[in-house]
């Protein structure tokens, strides 16, 4: 049984966040778990979420317990914006990309907010990298840019041009890169004089 304690517990060193899911793909038992959090061995951080209870939690910790339990679903744009520090606030909800006929993923905290892709959006611009121990997804700083101004009604134009500002300022994208995406998904009508002002 020590044996298995410890290889669940090396799992979650090793990932940051873990579900039953995960020792099961192991062939660890998932009771294992339980056992561990009545020991205070590890903490329960969300429905089927474990963590080592002196786990480090960065300000985007919620993006990693969202990408640990719905590993598909693409950070995009506020809580992308928040990855690529480029915006002053700080969203209560985490932005998420699905593909549009996906089923919406449901979680008692943090709150999503859903936006559905489809074709190209799913795949495009799309990077990867590690939060608080978890690989996340999350489009890459050109593609979120410009995700703002198609979503604009959603989030504002004030948070695209700023974030748009900023981007170009920081020299964090190229105008080939926007262009690329903006005649991609539609909106270089829309961003072409906001950009012209940047040139």
């Amino acid at each position: 049984m020590k044996n298995t304690h410890q290889q669940s517990l090396d799992l979650t060193k090793q990932k940051g966040l873990i579900r039953s899911r995960d020792l099961a793909a192991r062939k660890l038992p998932r009771v294992a778990l339980t056992r561990l959090v009545r020991q205070g061995l590890l903490i329960r951080v969300g429905r089927g979420l474990y963590s080592l209870p002196d786990r480090q939690v960065s300000g985007l910790g919620a993006l990693a317990e969202v990408a640990q339990k719905h590993p598909q679903s693409i950070v995009c744009l506020l809580s992308a914006l928040r990855v690529h520090e480029l915006t002053t606030q700080a969203p209560f909800e985490v932005w998420i990309a699905i593909p549009n006929k996906a089923r919406a993923p449901k979680m008692d905290y943090p709150p999503l907010r859903i936006v559905r892709f489809s074709g190209a959006a799913l795949t495009e611009g799309i990077e990867r990298k590690a939060i608080d121990g978890v690989d996340i997804r999350v489009t890459d700083v050109a593609r979120t840019v410009v995700d703002c101004f198609k979503f604009r009604n959603k989030i504002g134009l004030d948070v695209a041009l700023e974030a748009l500002r900023e981007a170009w300022r920081d020299k964090r994208v190229s105008m080939d890169d926007l262009w690329r995406y903006a005649k991609l998904y539609r909106v270089d009508k829309v961003m072409r004089p906001y950009m012209e002002s940047l040139s």
